[in-house]
């Protein structure tokens, strides 16, 4: 049967907007007669009864449950609301989302209403919801940023930070704090730049928090200079600064830099925390320092009295895996008072791809309990670096039985007012043609220096040349082109990625920064790689 908003009106007596007024308590006992599977009296029930029939589309039980709703009083519970418009929005009745919102008559409700969409990843029906809105204040906009930054949406943080500003809403500190953080995880260095100046035009008060936020922020954009400046001025008494610090150095393979700061800590009695070592213990990582992650490890335990968590073991891992320390690494997962988690099976899993141990791969891979693209992708590599090519098609034909498609890869660039996207395969940007000319004459080049394609990297269903097609078109090599055609010579260029850089991008991009004579910086989901003169700052060990 057919429901919909004039159904419920019919069935239950809602008012045109297929809403429910005061006056609906005079029929109360009608409802006696509906069947249903759970208390009909507990707000917590009926908001798991609303999110089972926004999952499954159930709209049938859905306006039950509304009816339910309003009988009791519950109508205007911003988190039941929440879950009225998220599940009529799912069952594809907008208009009765919206009129449900429109019986919200405060403020306070209608902010939590968005706060609630957005903690539940509804932020496309919470913009909805705030286009609404007749009267935002400024918890409304710091509900809908810092909604779109716990959803990973950093650019539409941004947007809407402008939008925010345009309507002369005068924004706060915990707006700084979100807007920050999507300048760090894009990281855009021109935005981040332009927020700074307005913290400080605005002279917005610094706690720990933002100046936390802020060293972080100068971190992730690539310059860990001004990182280092902002840490200097700031007051150091919390140890969440001094976190950001050590944390910064070491995705910028600083570790030598990041056990002084560790020591200039201990001298101005800051005591460090759990988060403290995750960052010591990554920068050693980073750098194979083996015996000082062993030290910090170690003293975490027996100085400090933390007791390792499942990030400390996963670091170790990483540490002891990347070092060829194989054995080692398993047998500290082996000696884990916690059951290991995926992250730290795939960290042995990158090792063992890395120095070709595939026994250990296999049991690394046994133990994952959900495969996704990239275990996928590491155990072929592993195979096809050991010429194992029976192996490799065993991998592909399971990705295509599973349905596993390969992680597309992202990258972007941040030039002038704007962040230029690019996937890999690339075809839409209006300037491709001249972005492909640009980054067949770079590859020309390179190979003029002795750069060969690693095609080995590539499934191995394909040509030599179509394989090595595959490479050229990786997002970064295009991020790159598109730098090069729109920067003059001799400026920096700045590229993000999603993923860990390819062994075969790390070696053009090298070659590039030799034949161009630029600066190129790369920031991937591991750490930063520099590349000047046609050498990297990981020291190709990443």
């Amino acid at each position: 049967m057919k429901c919909d908003a004039r159904m419920i009106r019919l069935r239950h007596g809602a008012n045109k907007f297929g809403c429910f007024g005061k006056s609906w308590t005079n029929v109360r006992p009608s409802f006696h007669s509906l069947s249903y599977s759970f208390p009909a009296t507990d707000p917590t029930v009926l908001h798991r009864v609303l999110e089972r029939c926004r999952v499954s589309t159930d709209l049938k039980t859905a306006t039950k449950t509304h009816a339910r709703v309003v009988v009791l009083g519950f109508a205007t519970y911003p988190s039941l609301v929440a879950s009225l418009i998220s599940t009529y929005a799912q069952c594809h009745r907008p208009h009765i989302a919206l009129h449900v919102f429109s019986r919200i008559l405060d403020l306070f409700s209608m902010n939590l209403v968005i706060e609630s969409l957005v903690k539940g990843g509804q932020c496309d029906i919470a913009k909805k919801v705030f286009g609404k809105m007749s009267v935002r204040d400024v918890v409304t906009w710091n509900s809908m940023i810092g909604g779109y930054v716990r959803n990973l949406r950093f650019f539409d943080a941004l947007s809407i930070f402008r939008r925010m500003l345009s309507a002369k809403v005068e924004p706060d500190g915990f707006t700084f704090a979100s807007v920050v953080t999507a300048c760090a995880r894009l990281g855009a260095l021109g935005n981040a730049k332009w927020v700074h100046g307005l913290m400080v035009e605005k002279r917005v008060e610094l706690n720990y928090i933002l100046s936390a936020a802020l060293i972080d922020m100068y971190a992730k954009c690539g310059r860990i200079d001004v990182s280092r400046q902002v840490f200097e001025e700031v007051a150091r008494d919390h140890v969440s600064v001094w976190n950001a610090m050590i944390s910064g150095l070491a995705i910028h393979g600083l570790a030598m830099d990041a056990t002084l700061v560790f020591s200039r800590m201990e001298m101005e009695h800051v005591l460090p925390d759990s988060i403290t070592f995750i960052g010591i213990l990554t920068a050693c990582s980073h750098c194979g320092l083996v015996e000082e992650g062993r030290k910090y490890f170690g003293m975490m335990q027996n100085r400090f009295m933390i007791q390792p968590q499942l990030e400390h073991y996963g670091t170790m891992v990483d540490l002891l895996g990347r070092a060829g320390l194989m054995e080692e690494a398993y047998a500290v997962i082996k000696e884990m008072r916690m059951e290991p988690d995926i992250v730290i099976w795939r960290a042995l899993l990158s090792a063992c791809r890395i120095h070709r141990k595939k026994e250990l791969g296999e049991v690394a891979i046994a133990n994952i309990s959900r495969l996704e693209s990239g275990d996928f992708v590491l155990l072929s590599n592993m195979y096809c670096s050991l010429n194992n090519w029976d192996g490799a098609e065993r991998v592909r034909r399971m990705m295509k039985t599973r349905g596993v498609r390969k992680s597309r890869g992202k990258s972007w660039v941040e030039l002038g007012d704007g962040i230029h996207q690019f996937n890999a395969a690339y075809q839409s940007h209006p300037e491709m043609k001249s972005i492909y000319r640009v980054l067949e004459g770079l590859i020309q080049r390179a190979k003029l220096e002795g750069f060969t394609p690693l095609t080995d990297l590539v499934l191995m269903d394909v040509s030599e040349e179509e394989k090595e097609e595959n490479l050229m078109f990786h997002s970064e090599k295009l991020a790159m082109a598109y730098a090069v055609l729109k920067t003059s010579p001799g400026t920096k260029i700045r590229i993000s990625k999603n993923l860990r850089i390819c062994l075969d991008c790390h070696n053009w991009i090298k070659i590039v920064s030799k034949i161009l004579n630029r600066k190129i910086i790369v920031r991937d989901r591991i750490r930063f790689h520099q590349f000047e003169g046609g050498v990297c700052s990981c020291k190709d060990y990443w």
